[in-house]
């Protein structure tokens, strides 16, 4: 899953290699963390959160799949 996310925002911004993707398994929800660089913070969340639901929905999708829940948080430093 790291590698999808990590893909689909290297994809979107302008800084692809300050994109980095933190994984944090818990009991029953592993969350991704996406770092991107502060300028590109708006282009990942898209306007009114639109491309990141969408990141999320497919994660939810894939992780049916692997019969795993997967969130996405979006960290600004």
């Amino acid at each position: 899953m790291n590698e999808l996310v990590e893909a689909i925002a290297r994809a979107l911004v302008d800084h692809p290699e300050d994109v980095q993707v933190k994984c944090v398994e818990g009991s029953q929800v592993t969350v991704l963390e996406l770092r991107v660089h502060p300028e590109d913070l708006g282009k990942v969340i898209g306007r009114q959160g639109r491309t990141a639901k969408a990141i999320r929905t497919l994660l939810g999708a894939s992780g049916m799949k692997l019969r795993k829940r997967f969130t996405l948080e979006i960290l600004e430093d």
